[in-house]
């Protein structure tokens, strides 16, 4: 009987070993769709045009200004013009006697003008090529068309031009812009036209996209980022590099090394201070000295908060003071203010439990897709920027615009 017990208490705690390792996975799995479903654009990488509910900024900006018109703004109000294209006389059709004062003299008593758009029409221009007869020798003499007239029909560059502000600017798609074309001239403008027109802008814009590349990669600081895009169903990529006054993009399959240290790229040839999120790509190259995005830093801030995690409220706290002190982002901050902790105490509030820390990241850099924190055996997660003998370092003009 006691060896009938024994076997069975045995057998109960093995059950509830495996059930406390089964609940185990289970309430760690819970917890990452929890954070899965809590995710937005304030505390992570998602864009805001994917949020259901509109959330206060992070770091919202006091209202001082009153919503009518500042003090020293120039205005831009309609101002009435010496000579209008159209007048329209508005007379009296009779006088309350009866009398109709159609015929009768009017004056002026009030004008008033409208702006608007004329009835939109496309010009044709015909050019007819001319045969002449020499009056002297009798020989046949034939004109010639202009260079940019090289077909029966075409559309001329007015048409193309506006076609290729409107997919760029605008950025309206091909078979919008055709049915705007349609809509308001009678013609449809024909998608491949448009592609060839964009195409040509492009080449006749080559010098001066290589001008503004040679300018970033000699720039001391450049932000670098990517976006996912469509491109004949596929994905694809749109890689951007930019300063205060050069924008630089493209467009490629991939997403990662394969496209960063493509000929395309800038950051494979830059040697200064590269702005990025926590893409494991950037960190490959070592020419650079890396800076984390402060929007990035602060998203992944407040999904730690929302974790509960406790330095990283102090971590916040800092970011902002630093942005609020550096005059919203648009000086410099050469000392932390006065009872702020310093960068390197909170890489040790992270680490502080794990003193391995350093030498385990240096063994496992692999890292899964869209991961920006590091966890280690014990579950403690942190983020990749605070990780000690990391080539990052948080610049003091670390713009936070727009969170």
């Amino acid at each position: 009987m006691v060896y009938q017990l024994l076997a069975r208490i045995e057998k109960l705690e093995a059950e509830n070993t495996a059930l406390r390792k089964e609940n185990a996975g289970l309430r760690q799995e819970n917890g990452e769709l929890k954070a899965r479903l809590a995710q937005n654009s304030s505390n992570s990488h998602k864009p805001s045009s994917r949020k259901a509910i509109k959330r206060s900024r992070l770091c919202p900006k006091p209202a001082v200004r009153s919503k009518e018109g500042q003090k020293g703004h120039k205005g831009n109000t309609l101002q009435m013009v010496l000579l209008a294209d159209q007048v329209i006389e508005c007379k009296p059709e009779a006088c309350s006697c009866g009398t109709e004062l159609g015929a009768a003299p009017g004056q002026v008593v009030e004008s008033r003008q409208v702006f608007d758009l004329p009835e939109p029409k496309l010009v044709v221009r015909e050019y007819r090529r001319m045969r002449c007869n020499c009056p002297r020798c009798g020989a046949q003499v034939s004109g010639c068309f202009p260079a940019q007239v090289n077909a029966p029909v075409q559309y001329g560059p007015g048409v193309l031009a506006l076609g290729v502000l409107l997919s760029n600017a605008c950025q309206v798609s091909f078979g919008k812009v055709s049915l705007l074309f349609a809509d308001l001239f009678g013609y449809s403008v024909n998608p491949a036209s448009l592609l060839r027109a964009n195409s040509q802008v492009s080449e006749g814009l080559r010098e001066s996209e290589l001008v503004m590349k040679a300018k970033l990669e000699n720039s001391a600081l450049a932000h670098f980022d990517e976006t996912g895009l469509r491109v004949e169903g596929k994905l694809h990529w749109l890689h951007t590099c930019s300063n205060e006054q050069y924008s630089y993009l493209f467009v490629d399959a991939h997403r990662g090394q394969k496209a960063l240290r493509g000929e395309r790229s800038i950051l494979a040839d830059f040697t200064g201070w590269a702005v990025h999120d926590c893409l494991g790509a950037y960190f490959t190259f070592t020419d650079c000295k890396h800076a984390i995005c402060g929007a990035h830093l602060i998203r992944e801030l407040q999904a730690l908060i929302e974790s509960g995690s406790r330095w990283a409220v102090s971590m916040k706290e800092l970011l902002l003071s630093l942005y609020q002190h550096s005059r919203q982002g648009t000086g410099k901050v050469n000392t932390l203010p006065t009872g702020k902790s310093s960068m390197s105490s909170f890489a040790s509030k992270a680490s502080g439990k794990n003193p391995c820390l350093s030498l385990l990241i240096k063994q496992d850099l692999k890292r899964r897709k869209g991961e920006t924190c590091w966890k280690d055996s014990s579950g403690i997660k942190t983020p990749y920027w605070l990780l000690p003998d990391t080539r990052l370092c948080l610049l003091p003009t670390t713009r936070l615009k727009g969170i």
